[in-house]
């Protein structure tokens, strides 16, 4: 029997992957990688390493969740050293649970290399801080996906009065409905909002604004997906330690229209 390594490959910079997911890559067997991973990381693999895509895009699964699961099985009963090599952390967002599951299920040993998430590495990038001791004790990953049933009004209420910075996942086809629900449940119009597309690549472009202008701001400077939206009072540090921009290959434009 062979073995399963679920390694988060970070947010999009080849160097932010750790050194344990590194060693992982250089030593399997087979790869399933996702869309989002950067591929200058497979060339660390062995030449004789099977690589297999399992990309998806928004509204549409290139390989579904179940046949993955299948795969990871199938080649750990060969005997081989099997990656599952996601973008930026296997647990946050990433299936990783549910892939964990599935092979516990079928006895197929496996281990977890965490990776660093784009909620707190896109940030970072775009100079705004997750947390600080002067505007921000609590942090929240949210899936942007709009939520639905009978809980879900409690839970936008905890996350617009109860937690000091948001860091929303998969938002920006939901963007208006994110800010209606935050703004519906007490979260002040003013508060400060910011888009982060292609967070720690070269093409990396952010954009701030309140929560309540920040839709038609995206939409001005059509930023698409994939993109992190950090929401709450940290986002007005970027001001002062935005750096990634001023060092990147290629510079990209620092749009403020908040502050």
């Amino acid at each position: 029997m062979g073995k399963v390594y679920l390694v988060g490959a970070g947010p999009g910079d080849p160097e932010l992957i750790t050194v344990k997911g590194l060693k992982c890559i250089q030593e399997a067997d087979v790869i399933l990688y996702d869309r989002l991973i950067n591929n200058e990381l497979l060339k660390y693999a062995k030449q004789e390493a099977e690589l297999i895509f399992c990309g998806k895009l928004p509204g549409y699964h290139t390989m579904q969740q179940e046949t993955i699961n299948h795969f990871l099985i199938r080649h750990a009963k060969k005997g081989k050293t099997v990656v599952r090599l996601k973008g930026g952390d296997p647990f946050v967002f990433g299936r990783g649970g549910e892939e964990a599951e599935a092979l516990a299920k079928h006895n197929i040993e496996f281990e977890i290399v965490p990776g660093i998430t784009s909620g707190i590495a896109a940030a970072a990038y775009a100079g705004i801080p997750v947390t600080h001791r002067d505007f921000s004790s609590s942090v929240a990953f949210i899936t942007g996906h709009k939520q639905k049933g009978s809980n879900e009004d409690v839970k936008w209420e905890n996350l617009a009065k109860g937690i000091d910075t948001l860091a929303i996942y998969m938002g920006i086809s939901n963007l208006p409905y994110i800010r209606e629900q935050l703004l519906k449940h007490g979260k002040a119009p003013t508060t400060p909002a910011a888009v982060i597309q292609w967070g720690t690549l070269t093409e990396q472009k952010t954009v701030t604004a309140t929560l309540e202008t920040i839709v038609e701001v995206v939409k001005r400077h059509r930023i698409e997906n994939p993109s992190m939206i950090i929401i709450g009072e940290v986002v007005a540090l970027r001001q002062k330690i935005q750096w990634f921009e001023q060092i990147a290959l290629t510079q990209q434009p620092f749009v403020n229209e908040a502050f």
